[in-house]
């Protein structure tokens, strides 16, 4: 494909703008590209993604009371800056990060993609895990036989999932 603009070098640059309901699109070449961002993609407020981040998480209530004892980083300048001193952060600065979190995700569960070789792993770790739930009702409304039945399914999915980690570690050893 040849540049919409120049007509002389390979578009490699794909551009589609949407803007009311109308669709814009632009096939150009990198030198074209360069030269219309500056011409019109800089009008837009430039905006990276810490700040982003940063107007989302908002001014904290604690202000700069709160501080990670590990890097100092404040809840202030987590605040302004959008970004977060180290891994210890995400303890200190959980009550923050939470509420952000099921806002962008609607939970506050981590639902993002599964590796599709982890993906029939995950679907039984996750029949377990529900499995376990439906078990404590069970036992909490004393229906102790289908209470069995359950921990007995548990147990099979467990052992199940015990053999394919031994699996893993015999592929990973060469053997």
């Amino acid at each position: 494909m040849i540049c919409e603009r120049c007509k002389q070098r390979p578009a490699n640059v794909h551009y589609t703008e949407i803007i009311d309901n109308q669709k814009k699109q632009m096939n150009l070449c990198e030198v074209c590209a360069k030269e219309e961002q500056q011409a019109s993609f800089n009008l837009l407020p430039q905006q990276n993604l810490h700040d982003f981040l940063a107007g989302i998480f908002g001014p904290g209530p604690e202000g700069d009371l709160l501080q990670c004892p590990q890097c100092a980083m404040t809840g202030n300048r987590f605040s302004t800056h959008g970004l977060l001193g180290c891994s210890n952060c995400y303890q200190e600065f959980e009550d923050r990060i939470e509420p952000m979190v099921r806002r962008i995700q609607g939970s506050g569960v981590h639902t993002g993609k599964v590796p599709a070789r982890s993906l029939s792993r995950y679907r039984v770790i996750r029949e377990v895990d529900q499995l376990k739930k439906g078990l404590r009702e069970l036992v909490a409304r004393e229906e102790f036989e289908k209470a069995a039945e359950m921990r007995d399914r548990i147990r099979e999915l467990e052992q199940k999932l015990a053999g394919r980690e031994d699996e893993n570690d015999h592929q990973t050893d060469g053997r």
